[in-house]
């Protein structure tokens, strides 16, 4: 079977990083026969090689390659390249993994779309990744239509003839940006491109000790001498124009201003900061025209001002201001509503807590020169900020704690301008979400697990992501559990910062059936029902299970929710017949066709009597009732103590 896929992973001093790396290749849905992967160990001092010579010599798919450390990434990846038999070559870091599906989905979508590149959803554990280019899937992405010049680094899906047709090959030796020339040129050169967005492909990780290349500080001088030959890149294969303004963009917004602003420049210790400064001046004026500074965003625009006019002084209080600004974000009510979770909110942003204020009249009026002053970069911002509002948007983000991948819910909204003092103003954001659990994963149901809820909004030149809220009522539930989409999803607010999150098929006590009390529960001859705080979009299918004593006989039971108000009502046939002897506890599993199906206890028994059934309080545990008689014993002796004492 020929090769598909030849995964090239570059390894140095990973330690046990890379055991979720090795175990996300081992677990891929491509059978062994049509993938392989290439560790090329460079020059590891630690029990790596060993490690993956192990690996190598009981898994048949996996190839080890031992060379002298050559101080970065770039050669090998090279050597990956060369010693791949694959159709397409990936690259992963050794201290990220794959999704299990990763290399299956995105080489069917190569062939179907007949793509050089393809460029997989990644999710972002403790450090940023894209969040635009991801909102769909591009079949068809160019660096014109799509945002593709958002993602540089390497981890990414090429066709091998394509990198040997053009020559294309990682800048090898101890540099920077090695990625950004490759991925850059292969963008430009590419018959085509594809965005494979419903799958979360890759998961790029931060170490626990930020030992990642890409954490460390590094030398100003070099690190920009390597960004100009990626502008290099773009210079070789565009023309002069919008197409090359955009790119250069990228560089200028993510490399340079956002060193020199916000609290990332505060932090910098002030030696560094001047060298950093210093640089990247030299490459705005050298390098960049006045058509790549007027696509950014306003507070952007006045930093790059500020970068060429020479003004590190004027900078620093510029970002002592914009370090104040956050967004706030309000819940405005949580409910279900016939399956689907809707969620309200308003979002603003604030300057030191308080709401921000904005004139009453906007202005676009371009940035022709340098502000003379902070108060007047301010002042132009705010004015910016009103006459862009019809352009502002707010999102709701669903991330999955566990593997931060993260998915986009849809969003209505207002823009409202609400009056504030002096005649100011504020801009207001209200919108109402539809999350439904059945389809909110991109498509597909969310997954069993602790879902975190992220507003998104882009407000005046600003790009602020934060959680949902906070509220009061931390560690309460924000809602009764729905049961939609087969999962059974409890909204509630964090115990810790009383934000919202959603929990899918892992509540225990929180659903609260507890609240159920044996007098709520009739039963009709054989028929039971039980009022329960679940909210359903009709008649949902349930099962109940029903064990005798503290663990006895067992018989599953198939049950029905209705709705009934704002809750449900769970009614079930009884095999009267079989409820025999001791009572029989109770316990009901909403969701059973989930993937890992969950019983929870109810709060009463049943007994069958003369061919009746009563409802009786369920029997504790024998391992309950000696738990409970030592815990008496203990009581007793602590209290005759303290009496003793205080006597």
């Amino acid at each position: 079977m020929p090769v598909k896929v030849s995964v090239v992973i570059p390894v140095y001093n990973p330690g046990n990083y890379i055991e979720d790396c090795i175990a996300s290749l081992l677990r891929q849905s491509l059978p062994p026969d049509e993938y392989e992967a290439i560790f090329v160990n460079d020059g590891s001092t630690d029990d790596t090689p060993a490690r993956l010579d192990e690996l190598a010599a009981e898994v048949e798919n996996v190839k080890v390659i031992h060379q002298e450390a050559s101080g970065w990434s770039g050669k090998p990846r090279n050597v990956g390249i060369a010693a791949s038999q694959g159709e397409f070559v990936m690259f992963v870091d050794n201290d990220d993994y794959l999704g299990d599906e990763a290399l299956e989905r995105m080489y069917d979508y190569a062939v179907a779309n007949g793509a050089d590149v393809v460029v997989g959803k990644m999710a972002g554990k403790g450090r940023g990744v894209p969040v635009e280019l991801f909102r769909r899937n591009h079949p068809r992405a160019t660096v014109d239509n799509a945002p593709l010049i958002d993602s540089l680094t390497p981890h990414k899906m090429f066709r091998r003839a394509f990198l040997d047709r053009i020559g294309l090959r990682f800048p090898e030796g101890r540099r920077r940006l090695e990625d950004h020339v490759f991925v850059t040129e292969a963008y430009l050169r590419a018959d085509n491109v594809s965005v494979l967005s419903d799958y979360v492909c890759y998961y790029h990780l931060k170490r626990d000790d930020a030992s990642n290349a890409g954490f460390q500080r590094f030398d100003p001088v070099g690190y920009f001498r390597n960004l100009r030959e990626a502008l290099d890149v773009v210079e070789k294969y565009t023309e002069p124009g919008p197409t090359r303004d955009r790119l250069f963009r990228r560089w200028l917004r993510n490399e340079m201003v956002e060193r020199m602003r916000g609290k990332r420049l505060l932090a910098a210790p002030e030696d560094y900061r001047e060298q950093l400064f210093t640089e990247i001046r030299g490459v705005v004026v050298e390098r960049f025209g006045p058509g790549v500074t007027a696509g950014l965003q306003p507070t952007q625009q006045v930093v790059a001002a500020l970068i060429a006019d020479g003004r590190l002084d004027d900078l620093v209080k510029f970002a002592e201001w914009e370090a104040s600004v956050a967004s706030k974000v309000e819940p405005d009510g949580v409910e279900w509503d016939k399956g689907v979770l809707r969620v309200g909110l308003s979002a603003e942003l604030a300057s030191r807590a308080a709401p921000m204020t904005f004139p009453s009249e906007g202005s676009a009026a371009p940035l022709t020169e340098p502000p003379a002053s902070v108060e007047e970069a301010v002042d132009w911002v705010g004015a910016h900020s009103v006459a862009g509002f019809k352009r502002a948007t707010v999102d709701l983000l669903l991330r999955e704690r566990a593997s931060s991948a993260q998915y986009f819910q849809p969003v209505e909204f207002t823009r409202e301008r609400v009056p504030a003092e002096d005649g100011r103003v504020r801009l207001v954001l209200r919108g109402t979400v539809a999350v439904d659990p059945a389809t909110a994963a991109d498509g597909g149901p969310l997954g069993a697990g602790l879902w975190d809820v992220f507003v998104r909004v882009k407000l005046g030149g600003w790009t602020k992501q934060s959680r949902l809220g906070p509220v009061s009522l931390k560690g309460r539930t924000a809602a009764d559990a729905g049961v939609a989409g087969g999962r059974v999803v409890l909204p509630y607010w964090t115990a810790k910062q009383g934000t919202l999150a959603l929990d899918v098929d892992t509540a225990g006590e929180r659903l609260e059936l507890g609240r159920v009390t044996p007098g709520e529960v009739t039963v009709s001859g054989d028929r039971v029902e039980v009022p329960v705080p679940f909210h359903v979009p009709g008649d949902t299918p349930v099962l109940l299970r029903l064990t005798r004593g503290s663990g006895g006989a067992s018989a599953k039971v198939p049950g029905i929710l209705r709705p009934q108000g704002s809750a449900a009502l769970l009614e079930a046939e009884l095999p009267v017949a079989d409820l025999t002897g001791a009572p029989w506890r109770v316990e009901l599993s909403p969701a059973p066709d989930a993937p890992e199906p969950r019983f929870h206890p109810l709060p009463f028994a049943l007994r069958a009597k003369a061919g009746t059934v009563e409802v009786v309080r369920p029997p504790r545990p024998a391992g309950g009732k000696r738990l409970v008689s030592r815990v008496r014993r203990l009581t007793g002796r602590l209290v005759a103590r303290l009496r003793a004492r205080g006597r």
